[in-house]
């Protein structure tokens, strides 16, 4: 297959100073953010703030990785001075773009000198569109709904007509790759303000759209449920057994959803799609063996089962998540925190304040600096002893080639049982 493309960049998301780490350890070429409440995903995460940005701008930078803003709610005009202020401090903080949908947010950030990566709520969809918007962004997510063939239409066109946003640079077409689909038009719902009063357009969605409904006749009283199915909730994206064919179809940047997650799926979900993207660039195919490993891999993260042909191959969507909750096939118990770390021997102190931990069994460690890592402890040690188990009030050391912080978080992973 003919390769149009120069190398895509890999764009992961961030709710959290652990997941940020776990992108930027595991070969993410961008992350993506929100601050305050002015972001998609305001009530999902923990979120930073304004005053994060300059550290978020270093660590980003000081891994060779772009750090992006998104301010893509719709705003009131009580807000656009809000805005504004956040586009001044994110010029400050050297952010590298915008990623937003409300045109004021766009002639702020345009007057900022501030790159613009328009938001899929923009919900391009056609050429005229792009030709439009490249007048004042650089960058665009398009809508959720094309194939393919359209994508590839598009990029091919930007390059034969040489559309240029305010940079000089040919404009630049970004995709979802990975994450959560919404059954509202490129994300745009309304059934969190109908029933909550609560805007999903304004980064507070109830997800009412998640849960199990009954049908009930008003005649007779009967009810029922629809084929036990979550009729209005989709299974997860997942594209790479297609992978190939979206890289070849001349996108820019692979975007991964999911900052509402935790630093674990971050990691997972941007290593199993760096090697993919890896595997391309060196000029190798995706091997069955390689894609069901990958698979494999993402489906211990959450995860609400894959479609994995998506809008992309052209198919309807119909493919309904078959509970409420997560289906990883891992399960996280919390142990405890790290207390301490000896790092001329690279050994880790753990105090167990739930559960039990016994030797070869494998753990997970998150903080704000070591991101998310995994390991299976070969032994365990109380007061010097080796001991078999590890119980609620212990405090052990095992030996890791991965150095811990004091406060670190510690979970216990087992397999989980099919639901």
């Amino acid at each position: 297959m003919t390769r149009e493309v120069s190398t895509p960049q890999l764009l992961a998301p961030a709710g959290s100073f652990e997941s940020l780490e776990a992108a930027l350890r595991n070969g993410a070429d961008a992350v993506y953010f929100g601050v305050g409440k002015l972001n998609m995903r305001s009530n999902a995460t923990v979120n930073f703030s304004a005053d994060d940005l300059p550290e978020l701008s270093f660590r980003c930078h000081s891994r060779g990785a772009k750090a992006y803003l998104a301010l893509n709610t719709i705003l009131y005009d009580s807000e656009l001075e809000e805005a504004r202020e956040l586009c001044r401090k994110a010029k400050e903080a050297g952010i590298d773009a915008l990623i937003v949908s409300d045109p004021a947010v766009m002639r702020m950030a345009n007057a900022e000198k501030l790159p613009v990566h328009l938001s899929v709520q923009a919900n391009i969809a056609n050429l005229e569109t792009v030709r439009f918007y490249a007048q004042f962004a650089d960058v665009a997510v398009l809508a959720r709904e094309l194939n393919l063939e359209q994508i590839a239409y598009l990029c091919r066109k930007i390059r034969e007509e040489g559309i240029r946003g305010p940079s000089g640079r040919l404009f630049q077409v970004e995709i979802f790759i990975h994450g959560a689909l919404c059954v509202a038009v490129s994300g745009k719902c309304y059934m969190s303000l109908a029933a909550y009063n609560s805007s999903a357009n304004r980064g507070a969605c109830f997800q009412n759209c998640r849960r199990a409904y009954t049908v009930r006749d008003t005649e007779t009283g009967t009810e029922f449920t629809i084929d036990n199915e979550y009729v209005m909730s989709p299974r997860d994206l997942c594209t790479l057994e297609f992978f190939d064919r979206i890289l070849a179809s001349g996108v820019s940047i692979l975007k991964i959803e999911g900052r509402g997650r935790s630093a674990d799926y971050v990691a997972h979900v941007v290593r199993a799609y760096r090697s993919a993207l890896d595997r391309w660039l060196e000029g190798g195919s995706l091997s069955a063996e390689e894609l069901r490993k990958w698979e494999e891999d993402l489906a211990s993260v959450f995860n609400r089962g894959f479609w994995k042909g998506g809008y992309y191959l052209g198919n309807k969507l119909g493919e309904w998540a078959g509970c409420g909750d997560s289906q990883a096939t891992v399960r996280k118990e919390f142990l405890g925190k790290i207390v301490n770390f000896y790092r001329k021997i690279s050994v880790a102190e753990l105090r167990i304040t739930s559960g039990k931990l016994r030797t070869g069994e494998k753990i997970l460690v998150t903080g704000e600096t070591t991101g998310a890592e995994e390991l299976t402890v070969e032994e365990l040690l109380l007061d010097g002893r080796s001991i078999a188990e590890a119980e609620k009030g212990m405090t052990v050391t095992f030996r890791s080639p991965v150095r811990f912080r004091v406060g670190d978080k510690v979970y216990l992973l087992t397999k989980r049982s099919p639901l």
